[in-house]
């Protein structure tokens, strides 16, 4: 199990670490977008901040998840990430559900293998 951990979160974390990448170096062009999908990131990238929070999040979660330091925080702090992602994807632009179901199923493989770590957030104070 221990094998398909370190697959599964080097994986997860390279997807964040490509993603992240990608758009501060602008290394891939922006497609031409369209309908919802162009007013839905029309909205984020208003406001100014979204974007490079999003992508610094993304940067420091891949490298987390890479490097084995951390793990159990980036599964907790990332988790909002990719459930906005599988949702994008499963009622906006379905192109990129299988990456998205993916993520899902890959960051709960991953806080499960570490869910001895979450024993103090899960206790009553």
């Amino acid at each position: 199990m221990k094998i398909a951990m370190i697959v599964v979160r080097t994986l997860m974390g390279l997807l964040f670490l490509f993603a992240s990448i990608t758009y501060f170096f602008k290394l891939i062009p922006t497609p031409e977008l369209s309908g919802v999908v162009k007013t839905f990131n029309e909205g984020l990238g208003s406001v100014g901040y979204f974007f490079p929070l999003l992508k610094v999040t993304e940067l420091l979660c891949g490298i987390a998840f890479v490097s084995g330091r951390y793990v159990p925080l980036a599964t907790v702090v990332i988790a909002p990430v990719i459930v906005n992602i599988a949702f994008f994807h499963s009622f906006i632009d379905h192109s990129g559900l299988p990456v998205a179901i993916f993520l899902v199923l890959a960051n709960l493989f991953v806080a499960y293998y570490y869910r001895d770590s979450y024993a103090g957030l899960l206790r009553s104070a």
